[in-house]
């Protein structure tokens, strides 16, 4: 193995619990407890990530170690490795849900990258921890793919995103009532080493400032500037101000990225929003297939669908509100927290112009090109059109003056094709007027719109169909989609499969519509 550089600043700098081990018990003043590992029976190495082993200067030979197994699953330590789990809150579905912390995530340190950057190590599903309230602090075979495969995904999409280094079997079954009926199963185990520069959230804030402990408050604030802002510069409130506006900006990017490619996140609670602007937690997660503004893949949001695909935005400014609320007692004014709200609103409206112009092949985003898109959604909503589909045939049409016949592929439902054919093909005359205005060439267009469609993402079905090999001992799924999700915007030939609409048998069938918090 090679020798791995750690600079632990998070427990180094920061209070610890006193009491160590995973017992349930409420932590005050203290932002992480030392807990260790549960050691798994048979832990081997399912799939990995080779950038981000590259990242952290792990070779094959290295990848493919007993030792790299054993560390990744929790069974060993290598030297300069402090475990722990942070101590949190949040705010769950719209309410405050009071201490929460790292159930069955455990990190493993902050390792010092050769090219010098902080990479934080963290098994998810490595056993109990203190606030692992009842559950096992395990985590089941479906749940870690997804988790391993969305976190790779979403990379090369663009998003901000953690990263996965590796899964890991673990020879051991874990039991969970995945349709919450009353009919707990065991399914196999499974550990996923997830990677981020750091996995601070809004949460971490939000807890010591519910307790009226401003001090510790004080504390993470200073730390979280000194260690994953150290481009900003200044004092007091100006210091404290940029870098809320900067949180902001950067989660303001995120979901338009999010929008921008189709994805749902299904669990948008302030213990899932990261303080760096990276999409976390990657639980009951989708695709939208036809586009849907009203579509969560959260069985558990089936109801209010507060963290459906459309309202996305709105949810991710009343989170940043909550941290606004929790970082008042820091500030010698509000001010700065409502010009960081603010910075919110602008970004937001600013990359939503770039979706559009980008999306659609603009060189810029006009006033009825806002509206022009509007139009579409109304009628992708209405007509069953799959999104990511729909804006890959858009990318392609070159000069050519496209009708609703040109899309067929992309529709669902072939009576709700024919029902919008009129106004869809008259949508198309406005498009094609359009863009027949833009200064640039086909090809540049075709070029610039490629690189913001996709061809190629982690619909469900998809995922589902890895899953469900991999239960049956083929894990060649896994590797598989892992493969073309490197590449989502290129065309690959032979991989046609990966780039078709929903079939028909996976609208509602487990895993592959809508998804349970389970695992």
């Amino acid at each position: 193995m090679p020798e791995l550089h750690f600079d632990n600043a998070f427990v180094r700098e920061l209070p610890g619990d006193p009491e160590t081990g995973p017992g349930l018990r409420e932590v005050r003043g203290a932002l992480h407890s030392s807990v260790a590992p549960t050691a798994v029976s048979a832990p081997r190495l399912m799939a990995h990530s080779a950038e981000m082993a590259e990242i952290l200067g792990f070779g094959e030979d290295h990848v493919k170690s007993r030792l790299f197994a054993d560390v990744f699953a929790g069974n060993a330590l290598l030297p300069g490795m402090q475990t722990y789990a942070a101590n949190y809150g949040g705010h769950q579905f719209g309410h405050w849900a009071g201490q929460l912390g790292d159930g069955r995530a455990i990190s493993l340190g902050e390792v010092i990258s050769p090219a010098g950057q902080r990479w934080e190590l963290q098994l998810k599903g490595a056993g109990p921890t203190p606030y692992s309230r009842s559950a096992d602090g395990r985590a089941v075979l479906r749940s870690s793919i997804r988790e391993f495969l969305c976190s790779e995904a979403m990379h090369h999409l663009g998003v901000p995103t953690t990263r996965a280094l590796c899964l890991l079997a673990t020879g051991d079954s874990v039991v969970r009532d995945m349709f919450y009926d009353g009919h707990p199963a065991a399914e196999p185990g499974a550990v996923v080493c997830r990677v981020a520069p750091s996995f601070i959230r809004f949460g971490n804030f939000e807890l010591p400032a519910a307790r009226g402990d401003t001090a510790l408050l004080n504390r993470l604030v200073d730390f979280t500037i000194a260690r994953d802002f150290p481009h900003l510069t200044g004092t007091g409130d100006t210091l404290r101000g940029d870098w809320f506006g900067e949180v902001c900006a950067r989660t303001a990017t995120m979901i338009a990225h999010w929008m921008r490619v189709g994805f749902v996140h299904g669990v948008m609670n302030t213990d899932n929003m990261s303080i760096l602007g990276l999409t976390i937690d990657y639980g009951p997660y989708g695709w939208i297939d036809n586009f849907d503004p009203d579509w969560t893949p959260n069985t558990t949001d089936r109801q209010h669908r507060r963290y459906r695909f459309g309202q996305q935005p709105q949810v991710a400014h009343w989170n940043l509100a909550c941290l606004a609320q929790a970082l008042a007692p820091v500030f010698g004014s509000i001010e700065p927290l409502h010009a960081g709200l603010q910075r919110y609103i602008d970004t937001c409206t600013e990359n939503q112009k770039i979706n559009i112009a980008a999306k659609l092949g603009f060189v810029e985003c006009r006033e009825e090109d806002v509206a022009l898109m509007q139009d579409l959604h109304d009628l992708m909503s209405t007509a069953e059109i799959d999104m990511t589909l729909f804006f890959r045939a858009l990318s392609d049409l070159g000069t050519s003056a496209p009708t609703i016949e040109t899309f067929a592929g992309a529709f669902y439902d072939e009576g709700k094709c024919a029902a919008a054919a009129d106004e869809f093909n008259a949508w198309l005359a406005r498009y094609r007027q359009r863009r027949d205005d833009d200064p640039q060439s086909a090809e540049q267009r075709r070029t610039r719109m490629r690189a913001v469609n996709p061809r190629y993402v982690l619909r469900n079905w998809l995922a589902q169909q890895a899953i469900d090999r991999a239960h049956q001992g083929d894990e060649t799924g896994i590797h598989e989609l892992l493969e073309v999700m490197r590449h989502p915007y290129d065309d690959q030939p032979g991989r046609d499969f990966y780039a078709q609409r929903r079939p028909d048998w996976a609208r509602n069938r487990a895993g592959c519509s809508m998804l349970s918090c389970s695992s």
